[in-house]
């Protein structure tokens, strides 16, 4: 099977009628613009290309102008984003990879583009997996990249993992085609590039990036089987409780420990909207306090529980300073509808606000999930605090639910 007839195999029977590409000006992007570009002009999804210019080398405004250039030739549209947003604290690369995709993502959105295309490949896959290994990773990390997924409003599209990137070298020169090498890819200082290095070495011993791909499958298949009973146990034990979620403790004790420590993860980053699962020191010290009913607190939650049930809820103090209009989402996930006003915020309820609600109790839910809900504030006064019993024409939901989020990743 050529290129040409592997990408479309990999976006299926229903391809999305309008598709966004990330296209740096290195090998690889360059020649998947030419595979979706050809494959455009025959009938495929309208195209539109974005790159996106971190200002981190002084070449990169250069490199986007000259994608701009090629994708005119190719009668693609072509936008350019530029990320100014790094404060020298951190971790470089990571932030500039969270930067790109919320850049791209709004990009998308704005334009009515579903699904946003990216040029990895079957050795970004084999160099993630190593990079995974390395640090230790378990079922999840060395699932490594996924071909399509969901995140961020758009649907991410990997359609060249079963390529291999001196393929994509060889369709490029066969057509001429130049690309833009980066520097930083034989900088030895960055662990990928260590990763891609000690694949030339590990080939001749059968490691290749091949071997790794089917490992990665099966353990894609395995996660999707240990994901699948977190799911069930949020359907049958479960409840989400205004941006808390609750699980019956009985339930929970009679699942392996995999199963619990996975859905005390996913019950975390669903009520802390994190990127990431928590370490998993802090889980297993977490699973073993709260059996115990001690208190826990795990990546801006609180995991508290009684002789039935577990409680995880948001941290008050990962709360206490977040504001926004009420027009705007909350801590992430909150939205809240009633009769807006510029002169109003949201905040967390806390107890200041909590003590301005005299039938709280009537609502049924403890303290400590009340004060880390969303109210609606003019100044130091309380107008609104929908889930606790003072609604004065406010809505507030969360979403995506927990089980929809799930099912999700």
């Amino acid at each position: 099977m050529d290129l040409q007839a592997r990408l479309r195999a990999a976006f299926g029977s229903s391809p999305p009628d309008k598709l966004g590409v990330a296209v740096s000006g290195g090998g690889d992007s360059v020649a998947l613009l030419h595979l979706l570009a050809e494959w455009s002009r025959d009938g495929g999804p309208e195209l539109h290309a974005v790159t996106v210019d971190h200002g981190l080398r002084a070449e990169a405004a250069a490199e986007a102008a000259g994608v701009a250039a090629l994708c005119r030739t190719l009668g693609v549209s072509h936008d350019t984003l530029r990320w100014r947003g790094w404060d020298g604290t951190g971790n470089l690369m990571d932030a500039a990879r969270r930067a790109r995709i919320r850049l791209i993502a709004d990009w998308a959105k704005a334009r009515g583009i579903d699904a946003v295309a990216l040029a990895h490949t079957m050795d970004d896959q084999a160099e993630t997996f190593l990079m995974r290994l390395a640090r230790g990773s378990g079922v999840d990390g060395l699932s490594a990249m996924s071909a399509h997924r969901r995140s961020d409003g758009i649907v991410w599209e990997r359609p060249l993992l079963d390529v291999r990137r001196a393929d994509l070298r060889d369709y490029l020169a066969a057509r001429r085609v130049t690309w833009v090498d980066d520097p930083t890819n034989d900088d030895a200082a960055y662990d990928r590039i260590k990763m891609r290095q000690a694949l030339a070495v590990l080939e001749p011993l059968g490691i290749t990036p091949d071997r790794i791909g089917s490992t990665v499958f099966m353990m894609s298949m395995a996660r999707d089987v240990l994901q699948g009973a977190v799911v069930r146990l949020a359907q049958t034990a479960g409840r989400q409780e205004v941006g808390a979620v609750v699980v019956e403790k009985r339930t929970l004790m009679l699942e392996p420990c995999e199963t619990v420590l996975r859905f005390f993860a996913e019950a975390t980053r669903w009520v802390s909207s994190a990127d990431y699962r928590p370490r998993l020191d802090g889980l297993v010290k977490a699973h073993s306090d709260v059996i115990l009913r001690r208190k826990r607190t795990l990546s801006g939650c609180i995991l508290t529980s009684d002789a039935t049930h577990i409680r995880i809820t948001r941290e008050p103090r990962a709360v206490a300073a977040l504001t926004a209009p009420t027009d705007q989402p909350w801590d992430t996930r909150w939205t809240l509808s009633g009769p807006h006003a510029p002169d109003l915020e949201i905040r967390a309820l806390g107890a200041d606000g909590l003590r301005q609600i005299r039938d709280w109790r009537g609502t049924g839910l403890p303290r400590e999930t009340l004060i880390v809900t969303p109210g609606i504030w003019r100044g130091a006064t309380l107008v609104a605090a929908p889930c606790a019993g003072k609604a004065n024409g406010w809505t507030a939901s969360v979403g995506p639910s927990f089980v929809s989020f799930l099912l999700s990743h």
